[in-house]
């Protein structure tokens, strides 16, 4: 019984003396490095004048100054519906203010023309599968993954020369 309680007296005192050694190491490092303000007071740079900066305006700031043409600080009627005038005017060729099914269908046709390679009025199979969307292709990052545990740079022997 005195050999088991010896044992745990010991082993309490290990992790007693493991937790010192332990904060006694944190508390003399550093918590944070220094601060770039640090930095430039230390290199004499705190007194050089900072660049102005522009208020960041948010989304919603944007959007009503693309509406609001003049500048007024309110949106009227035709300037909410410009965006659809110009729209709708693209869609209407003949410019009568009437939109009419082969105007507004003038994209879809010439797609199909374009598909009936035989001039049927039908399309096959064949004729159907040119007319499928073309998907753009998602534009791959240009920059590499970062390196994790690369090796060290290997250096040139003098023996070798």
């Amino acid at each position: 019984m005195v050999r088991f309680g010896a044992g745990v007296l010991s082993a309490l005192l290990l992790v007693a003396a493991g937790l010192f050694f332990w904060r006694g190491e944190e508390g003399s490092k550093a918590a944070l490095p220094s601060t770039p303000v640090d930095q430039a007071t230390a290199y004499g740079l705190a007194d050089l004048p900072q660049p102005a900066s522009a208020p960041a305006k948010s989304k919603e700031e944007k959007r009503f100054n693309r509406y609001d043409k003049d500048k007024s600080g309110s949106i009227n009627g035709e300037e909410y519906l410009a965006s659809r005038r110009k729209a709708y005017a693209k869609l209407d060729v003949n410019g009568d203010g009437v939109l009419q099914f082969s105007e507004y269908a003038v994209k879809t046709s010439a797609k199909f023309g374009k598909a009936d390679g035989d001039r049927s009025g039908s399309l096959t199979r064949a004729e159907f599968a040119t007319t499928r969307p073309v998907r753009k292709a998602r534009a791959k990052p240009d920059c590499p993954p970062p390196l994790r545990n690369a090796p060290a740079p290997a250096e040139a022997d003098d023996d070798d020369a």
